[in-house]
């Protein structure tokens, strides 16, 4: 099966691309011979991206099925132009042995509609079991120091520090300083009525810098592969290195969520926007921009995290952390360069290349030859408004309601295959398991 994108602008240049079957045959700025059984897609008028990756997601199945499930959550991710997903752990049952390792993966190919990886989970007691895992078995071991949805806190500090100095695997973590998260709860919780900004004041920049330097200073000292989820904060740049990533072992991520929203948001989102670590003041996110521009923060990964909106919609205290993102992250991150005079190849660098080089995801990320043709196509100019009935996740809502951005996702490829297009989902039973080397 031959496929012909003819004309598209790729990334910066005009190209033809060539896909036999799942992979890219031949790129090229000139015209290519083509077989007699090859549909021709005219792409003269559409950008043509790397498939994005998204490493950081939380899809809730096993467990959850009534927020998210593997199938809705991997369709919206789709139509967001989001070909790959590692999947989190902090299900119910938890990622935590391998008999629920096999479990979730066998889920996994029988729901998901994108490419998938799935990380362990640690816990006080399955550190050295963690460690001996078959390397190509998961994208990483995940870390909550600090604790959010699930409960799987890690406190032990004794097996913290084993597996610092002996884990084969990158380790990713969640940093919050969980006794300031109680003592600041502790602090607050009797204000009536509670400030707008209580999520940000509670888990506030120190909860995480404390943390993330703890987990950091660690790191250094074992020279452990590391990577620091969700950076919220400018203080914790200070922590990291703008040296190319191919020198570092210690990286990090920033969702589109912590680059949009700041403080003021919660006025008129409220819990909307309540997620682990929290959105904190506009300074926060202008610094946040500048690292993701110097090089201090590697990647963009969306912590894609859907509750129902009735649990949103209850007072701050019984609110559950986390929202919905996926769908829109390539559209906030393109909307976002456009105010900071990116290019389109920076997009590229942090949500396809910089992921698939730092977790080592083989034959993802670029597009060139011989590589799997996930590929998104966009139209600039034409508009998405979003609404309750473009939105694809389970739980039907976004804090992005109503916002209308300058681009359009209009094509989807999967592994060779269309599987999305204009705002219709293909069904495709072609997702695969991201392989590593």
């Amino acid at each position: 099966m031959f496929t012909y994108l003819r004309g598209g602008t790729v990334i910066n240049q005009k190209k033809n691309i060539l896909i036999e079957n799942e992979y890219i045959k031949e790129v090229s700025n000139k015209d290519i011979s083509l077989p007699e059984d090859c549909e021709v897609i005219d792409c003269e008028s559409l950008v043509i991206l790397p498939g994005i990756i998204d490493t950081h997601v939380h899809f809730r199945q096993p467990g959850a099925e009534y927020k998210a499930d593997m199938q809705s959550e991997s369709i919206a991710a789709l139509a967001g132009g989001v070909t790959s997903v590692f999947d989190m752990p902090n299900n119910s049952p938890a990622t935590t042995s391998i008999e629920t390792l096999q479990e979730k993966y066998v889920l996994c190919k029988e729901n998901m509609f994108c490419n998938y990886a799935l990380y362990f989970g640690l816990t006080n007691d399955n550190i050295r079991q963690a460690i001996n895992l078959p390397k190509e078995s998961v994208a990483g071991l995940k870390l909550f120091l600090g604790s959010s949805t699930g409960n799987m806190l890690v406190d032990n500090n004794e097996e913290i520090e084993y597996l610092f100095k002996n884990s084969p695997f990158i380790i990713t973590a969640h940093c919050e300083d969980e006794q300031r998260i109680i003592s600041n709860k502790n602090k607050y919780s009797n204000l009536n009525p509670l400030p707008y900004n209580i999520h940000s004041l509670i888990r506030d920049e120190d909860c995480c810098y404390n943390s993330s330097s703890y987990a950091i200073s660690l790191a250094k000292k074992h020279h452990t592969q590391f990577h620091l989820a969700h950076v919220t904060t400018g203080k914790e740049i200070s922590l990291l290195s703008n040296d190319k990533l191919e020198n570092k072992h210690i990286t990090a991520e920033v969702s589109p969520n912590h680059l949009w929203f700041c403080e003021e948001d919660y006025k008129t989102k409220g819990n909307l926007i309540k997620c682990n670590p929290a959105i904190k003041t506009s300074v926060d996110r202008k610094l946040l921009r500048k690292a993701l521009e110097e090089g201090y923060i590697d990647m963009i990964a969306t912590d894609h995290a859907p509750h129902l909106l009735n649990e949103k919609e209850k007072d701050y205290f019984s609110a559950p952390s986390g929202m919905p993102s996926i769908q829109y992250s390539l559209l906030m991150m393109l909307e976002i360069a456009e105010q900071e005079n990116w290019t389109l190849d920076f997009i590229v660098e942090k949500m396809c290349k910089n992921p698939a080089k730092r977790f080592h995801i083989k034959q993802r990320g670029f597009i060139e030859k011989g590589y799997f043709a996930d590929l998104v196509l966009i139209k600039n100019g034409k508009k998405t408004k979003v609404n309750t009935k473009n939105i694809l996740s389970k739980c039907k809502w976004s804090p992005l309601e109503e916002k209308t951005f300058s681009n359009s996702v209009e094509m989807t490829f999967l592994n060779g295959k269309k599987v999305y297009q204009n705002s219709s989902f293909i069904q495709q039973n072609n997702a695969k398991k991201i392989d590593f080397f």
